[in-house]
């Protein structure tokens, strides 16, 4: 991805951690014939590794419209690292937010869209209190409910 998009041109998140520790204890010694009993109570960690559901999310890159053929090559690259049967999904989402692309520039031209960080925050209808106006106490957003 870095060589044909460049190290600016995507944001990778990796979706789950290795926070499990697989444990060993080992029973048997180099040429014994017989099991024995180990000397520790407790095992030895041997490695991590993540605990991770079937459909649950491993990686996802967010990159511009005109990269996102080089993050659906390096995603399908990257499956054959990972055991069992990984799927490539396309979102119709704005980058890590939960909001669609339409409904994104809508509120974004609107003023309504707020960064915060990698996501954006939708402002409510609710005006602050300190703006309040007698009678006035929602913005008309008669449009944004035909929408929900």
């Amino acid at each position: 991805m870095t060589r044909f998009a460049g190290k600016d041109a995507f944001h990778l998140r990796v979706r789950v951690h290795l926070f499990h520790v697989l444990r060993v204890n080992k029973m048997s010694c180099a040429g014994a014939d017989r099991l024995q009993i180990s000397l520790s109570a407790f095992s030895k960690p041997q490695d991590v590794c993540a605990r991770v559901s079937i459909g649950q999310v491993l990686l996802s890159v967010r990159c511009k419209d005109s990269n996102s053929g080089h993050g659906q090559e390096a995603l399908f690259c990257a499956k054959f690292k990972f055991p069992g049967q990984q799927k490539i999904i396309v979102r119709r989402k704005w980058g890590f937010t939960k909001f669609s692309r339409n409904d994104y520039f809508m509120w974004k031209s609107e003023g309504r869209i707020l960064p915060d960080g990698v996501n954006a925050k939708l402002l409510g209808c609710h005006v602050p209190l300190v703006r309040r106006q007698p009678g006035q106490a929602f913005i008309d957003v008669a449009q944004d409910i035909l929408l929900f």
